[in-house]
């Protein structure tokens, strides 16, 4: 899929973002890259312990990610990651919780319902949940938006875009607070 939009280079792009961001800030922020596919709805990329500190550290992840997504077979374990994902922050103490869910957007090609989506999204009340779609086949992304409650789904089909969104998911926590 990657060919014909690009959704691996602009996840690529996302993760070194997200990497740089928080470089010299492991003492203030704890983070976990993890991804799923049709193999596994977790596929640890960069663990809680170990973040990627330096720039050959960031290379390997993405070179990681790459390998994945060549050889993984096609499915969707979406729901089930967001699940796992909002279980695994809250297990250690931290003034806030966030999850940030990428998704290609392509649900209903494997039967995933919003509701199903949102209930996952919402499931614990302490955890900061958005979900950021940086594909968007047959503009599913956008239906998806529609039917999930506002703040909770994000479009960037442009990596430019991302610091614009981190900063609308921030400011809605803190209003929320």
């Amino acid at each position: 899929f990657n060919s014909q939009d690009k959704r691996l280079d602009r996840l690529l792009q996302v993760v070194v973002m997200i990497m740089e961001a928080l470089e010299g800030f492991h003492h203030k922020f704890s983070y976990e890259i993890v991804g799923h596919s049709g193999d596994s709805p977790q596929i640890t990329f960069v663990s809680w312990d170990k973040p990627a500190n330096t720039l050959s550290e960031r290379y390997l992840v993405c070179e990681k990610i790459i390998a994945h997504s060549q050889y993984c077979a096609s499915g969707d374990f979406t729901v089930e990651a967001t699940n796992l994902a909002i279980k695994r922050v809250t297990q250690t103490e931290a003034d806030d919780y966030f999850v940030f869910v990428f998704s290609d957007a392509n649900l209903a090609r494997y039967g995933i319902s919003t509701a199903v989506l949102n209930k996952e999204l919402q499931q614990d009340p302490r955890v900061n949940s958005s979900i950021i779609f940086i594909a968007s086949p047959m503009n599913e992304a956008e239906r998806i938006k529609t039917e999930l409650p506002p703040g909770k789904a994000f479009i960037c089909l442009n990596p430019q875009d991302l610091p614009h969104t981190f900063k609308q998911i921030f400011a809605q926590s803190v209003k929320e607070d």
